[in-house]
């Protein structure tokens, strides 16, 4: 785990010193063309995203529409940026703006699929995302796959749901969110082991969270490993103690 925990600080720390390097290069600017300009200032902006420094994101994905407001990625991903700043009309806007301006990029249809199924519009959303699934450039489709069960899931389509997660997993068998979801179906069917077995893979690649806490107290207290539900419990206890999962474990107990 600290292995781990070490590998992901050193992964960030890079990104932050390419971010640097970027910034320092600016003063050549002047002989760089506009569509390179933003481009660079689209990679800084998704780097900043990644490691959820969204004010800073921000400043540069603004600077590039500033300087390229046709650009679909830069839109694309303003969209993504106002969604995790919950500003939901911001980002409709920037989503259908990217529509607009690439309609067969299966990044921009899976973004804009997820997010009109947040939204409640599961139809058109759903549909997105089946469109972007099925591009032929797309070589990253346990994203829509994955989205799509989500959706289903949020509908009542659980049947469904379970099948686009497996899915997801048949192409990409260490995506977290799917193996995550797998863990919650597996449970909620009282499938104890195979519960315990996607959090085992969940943590190879991914690491608690308070849900997945949740989830591990409930599994190991049905499969009658006490030394386990309390090792899990006092883990989400000291990692997420305002939690509202914690706080579930802790009217349980009262």
């Amino acid at each position: 785990m600290l292995y781990k925990t070490l590998a992901k600080w050193l992964f960030i720390s890079s990104i932050a010193l390419f971010v640097t390097a970027c910034v320092i290069t600016q003063s050549n600017r002047d002989s760089m063309s506009k569509q390179e300009q933003a481009n660079l200032y689209l990679q800084m902006g998704v780097r900043y995203l990644e490691m959820d420094m969204l004010k800073i994101a921000k400043g540069h994905l603004e600077n590039a529409e500033d300087i390229d407001s046709g650009n679909a990625s830069v839109q694309n991903i303003l969209g993504v940026l106002h969604e995790r700043l919950n500003e939901s009309e911001e980002a409709a806007y920037h989503y259908q703006n990217a529509m607009r301006l690439d309609s067969d990029d299966a990044s921009i249809k899976n973004n804009y699929g997820r997010f009109l199924c947040e939204q409640g519009d599961y139809k058109e959303g759903l549909e997105l995302l089946k469109q972007a699934l099925v591009m032929p450039l797309n070589n990253k489709k346990w994203f829509a796959y994955t989205n799509m069960g989500l959706c289903e899931a949020k509908y009542g389509e659980q049947a469904q749901a379970e099948y686009n997660f497996r899915q997801a997993l048949r192409v990409n068998k260490n995506y977290a969110p799917s193996l995550f979801e797998m863990q919650k179906i597996s449970y909620r069917a009282g499938k104890y082991m195979s519960a315990r077995a996607f959090l085992e893979r969940y943590l190879a690649v991914s690491k608690h969270n308070a849900q997945t806490l949740w989830y591990a107290v409930q599994t190991e207290r049905a499969l009658g490993n006490k030394q386990l539900t309390e090792e899990y419990r006092a883990k989400l206890f000291s990692l997420f103690p305002g939690s509202k999962e914690a706080q579930q474990l802790n009217t349980a107990v009262k």
